[in-house]
């Protein structure tokens, strides 16, 4: 159906209306905390992230000892994510490709030597929701179809924060503590009660990274498991082929 002059203006109008809402509806924390990341424009910018660095992690030749692990992520917009986990006994891949996820276990030793199985959609509900954390800068969720909750004062460790809960759905929650003087994020939580906190930065395109990342939560024995992943390297909107992404063929070829 043709739209009239006077229709265009008032759809026009009704959409910077939509927009000035927007502005306003946004916590002010969020504006704090995108602000202390770096500047708007190169936030909206970002169309992919690359971390590379490496974690210890017990050696599978000797459980006693610990062995380094290199770890290379990328994210891209919208929904595309990739982990590789690698060390001298194996190559562990997990993969996301928009509503299609995988994970790939290989012998760096031998390549005709691996196993791939497909992700179940509750994983890739959760590996979605993960690749809009490290790519939406905390902005624009509710066009995603979650919502973001203010939940009030709280203080961590003598630092006075503000308590968001980013819900994508009601089993996947990112409970962000953000810092009230400077928008500076000081600790995320998990509704499974897995946390995450970031130490020291890496300034690229003008936004800040962390240096380094500590993971914790609970073992198989109960008790708390601390993974320090260090980033020796952060690239901004590299541009990588669909294959990068897409299910490996079960054939192996």
């Amino acid at each position: 159906m043709l739209q009239t002059p006077f229709g265009r203006l008032v759809a026009s109008v009704a959409f910077l209306l939509a927009l000035v809402t927007a502005a306003r509806a946004e916590l002010p924390i969020v504006t704090k905390a995108r602000a202390y990341l770096g500047p708007e424009e190169a936030l909206n910018a970002v169309k992919s992230v690359h971390y590379m660095g490496s974690f210890q992690a017990p050696d599978p030749a000797d459980l006693q000892k610990q062995a380094p692990v290199q770890v290379d992520i990328i994210f891209q917009a919208p929904y595309r994510q990739r982990t590789v986990r690698s060390t001298a006994a194996f190559i562990d891949t997990t993969a996301l490709d928009d509503y299609d996820g995988w994970h790939r276990m290989q012998d760096p030793k031998d390549a005709s030597r691996w196993r791939l199985q497909l992700l179940p959609t509750d994983q890739i509900k959760r590996q979605r929701a993960i690749a809009w954390e490290n790519l939406g800068f905390y902005r624009g969720l509710e066009r995603e179809g979650g919502k973001v909750l203010d939940q009030g004062p709280v203080a961590i460790a003598g630092v006075a924060c503000q308590k968001l809960a980013f819900v994508h759905a009601d089993n996947i929650i990112f409970y962000r503590y953000f810092e009230v003087a400077t928008g500076r994020l000081v600790l995320t939580e998990t509704e499974s009660g897995a946390s995450i906190r970031e130490h020291g930065e890496i300034l690229v395109n003008g936004i800040r990274f962390p240096k380094m990342i500590f993971s914790t939560a609970k073992g198989k024995d109960g008790k708390d498991e601390t993974v320090t992943i260090t980033f020796d390297r952060i690239a901004v909107n590299e541009t990588f082929a669909d294959s990068v992404f897409a299910v490996p063929s079960f054939s192996g070829k």
